[in-house]
Parts: structure tokens; sequence; C-alpha cells
């Protein structure tokens, strides 16, 4: 059986909402941004989960939102820590190619500019650097295809992975 949805991770910034909008539109498939759905549940920001209740109640929410997640035929931009729930990469590689979205540490850097209040699941007083080293092993293991994004717009970033998903 081939699967439908196309799993966009990656780091905060690497462009997986924004990619996830333009493959959608080049796949003609649906798009679904988790993060959203998160903030939906909880009707908080991620910021205000991670201020209110702290960083790992924001994964416990991110892995019950990703494993309720039923659809085929989308695009889905999953938030840059999903890659730390086992069960909910594996629920979504079920019917999923993961893509991870790697963008190097400076690139990365340069397109967060509100890394304190963005929302990103961290530990208390972890640098970006320690974030992105601890990531890049787990995006790595559950990644079914990379694309190095740091130089390209979203379109060619697109256009390469409709490209190797053709080939697939």
């Amino acid at each position: 059986m081939k699967k439908s949805n196309i799993i966009l991770i990656g780091m905060p910034g690497s462009g997986k909402s924004t990619v996830g909008v333009t493959l959608a539109k080049l796949l003609a498939k649906r798009f679904l941004d988790t993060d959203i759905l998160i903030q939906n549940r909880e009707k908080k920001t991620l910021q205000e989960i991670i201020d209110d209740r702290g960083h790992l109640a924001l994964r416990q929410i991110e892995e019950e939102v990703l494993l309720s997640v039923s659809c085929k035929g989308h695009v889905i931009a999953t938030g840059g820590s999903a890659a730390y729930s086992d069960p909910a990469m594996v629920h979504l590689k079920k019917d999923g190619i993961t893509v991870y979205l790697q963008a190097s540490l400076e690139a990365l850097r340069s397109r967060i500019t509100n890394y304190e209040t963005r929302g990103v699941a961290r530990r208390p007083g972890q640098s970006f650097q320690e974030l992105f080293e601890e990531r890049e092993k787990l995006y790595n293991h559950y990644a079914d295809i990379a694309v190095e994004s740091s130089n390209l717009t979203q379109d060619e970033v697109s256009d390469i992975i409709a490209s190797r998903l053709s080939v697939m």
C-alpha cells in the first residue's frame, strides 16, 4: 500500500509550516499543522502552555494530539519536538513518508528571532545549539527523506521533495 501522507519534521525555523502549504498545493493534498491543532485543543499558544505547565507538558499534549491524527492525503507539519515521541512518530509513519527539513544552525538562527518566546519545548536554560544537537539525531532516525533547506526557497524545497517522492 502506498503511503498517502507526507510528514514534515525538523527544527523550528526549518520551514515545516511554510513548505507544508506550498507542498500541499503542489501535490494537491490537504495541509495540517499540528501546532495549530495543539493550540486549538488547549485554547492557548504553545508558549502559554510552556509558561503555565512546562515544556514536558507541551510534549505530552503534542504526543496525544499526534496520536489522534487520522487522515489520508495530507501534508502534515509537525512541531519541532514531535520526534521526541516514538509512539507518535510510529503512528504517523504508518501512512506517511517522513521528510526531514534540514537547515544549518546558522540558517535557523537567522530565521528564529524569538527563541525565548516562540513556544519551543526545551529544558529551561537549554541553548538553541544544544537543542539543535539533541534533536538532529532524532530527526535523522525518523527521516525517510532529508532535504537540506538552508539556502533554498519554500518552492525549491517543495520541488525537491516532490521529485524525491516521485521515485519512491
